[in-house]
């Protein structure tokens, strides 16, 4: 049985290995987990669908995705009211289904997200006893002007966490309705 050290090492671990990041001066970083209690498959199975991110983050309210969903790939994101967007327009950077890795860069919007990059990776773990899910999102981006880095990284963790929160929810759910096998939309 693993106790809290334990779990804080392998966290360490694969952010040490999948979320390498290299902030620049005017930029910040940061890595957040989310422990699931739901199989690894499925919660892949919402994580990877970039052309339907509106199935578990709860402020985007439309996708429209331009190529074929492989890397380089670009979707435009329509942003629900009550934040400080309408739109960002986003490309696909990495794909690892072996992996469980997602990559994206924010490429336009209007919203001062600038040189915003992202990985999700999502990792098996057992939770009670039954198979859960790790998730870890990591992202740089830039810090805009008239804003402190601690400001920043702030704004974009409450995002992270409001999805990844999300995330739970709506993976749990199809968990206990008994929904394993991965979602094929």
């Amino acid at each position: 049985m693993m106790n809290g050290d334990d779990a804080i090492t392998i966290e360490t671990q694969y952010i040490r290995r999948h979320h390498k990041h290299e902030p620049r001066d005017n930029q910040c970083t940061s890595a957040l987990v989310k422990h699931i209690k739901a199989p690894v498959h499925l919660v892949w199975s919402l994580v990877r669908r970039f052309d339907q991110p509106q199935k578990y983050k709860p402020f985007v309210s439309r996708c429209i995705v331009q190529g074929d969903l492989g890397i380089g790939s670009v979707r435009e994101v329509n942003v629900k009211s009550g934040l400080p967007a309408t739109t960002s327009t986003e490309r696909l950077e990495q794909l690892d289904d072996e992996e469980h890795i997602l990559g994206i860069r924010i490429v336009g919007g209007d919203h001062r997200l600038r040189n915003y990059s992202s990985t999700i990776t999502v990792h098996p773990e057992v939770i009670d006893g039954r198979p859960g899910t790790m998730v870890i999102e990591s992202f740089v981006v830039d810090v805009p002007d008239g804003n402190t880095r601690d400001e920043t990284c702030y704004f974009v963790e409450a995002l992270i966490r409001c999805n990844l929160s999300s995330l739970a929810d709506v993976s749990e759910r199809m968990a206990v309705q008994g929904r394993t096998d991965p979602l094929n939309l």
